[in-house]
């Protein structure tokens, strides 16, 4: 499972890029919409992503965890706090959870050892 994040993410830049460019306005009401949910405020940005690693984990989306997880990281969470957001959504999505919380937990994993090297 090793580069599953950049590999997930890099299979889909052009075809999001190429999507962005027929629905521009589309794409600019989801990033307000985006921006506003993570935008800090009683919860933090960092725990706003945790929980939104586990939503993806859930809606078994492999681009939404490669996003996630990288953006996580970026907002210092750590293994042991993207384990245990991954290991809520094991509660509210069973078995199916434990394969994309595994894939969730390879790409957090990933992006945090490319930060932290």
């Amino acid at each position: 499972m090793s580069n599953y994040g950049a590999t997930v993410r890099d299979e889909l830049r052009t075809p999001t890029r190429e999507l962005r460019r027929a629905l521009p306005q589309v794409y600019a009401g989801y990033k307000q919409l985006h921006d506003a949910a993570l935008a800090a405020g009683e919860l933090d940005t960092k725990t706003k992503e945790l929980i939104a690693l586990a939503i993806a984990v859930s809606k078994e989306c492999d681009g939404c965890i490669a996003a996630h997880a990288h953006a996580a990281v970026l907002r210092g969470a750590t293994p042991t706090e993207a384990a245990e957001a991954i290991g809520v959504s094991f509660l509210m999505n069973g078995g199916p959870a434990t394969v994309y919380g595994a894939r969730a937990y390879a790409a957090f994993t990933e992006f945090y050892s490319e930060r932290t090297n």
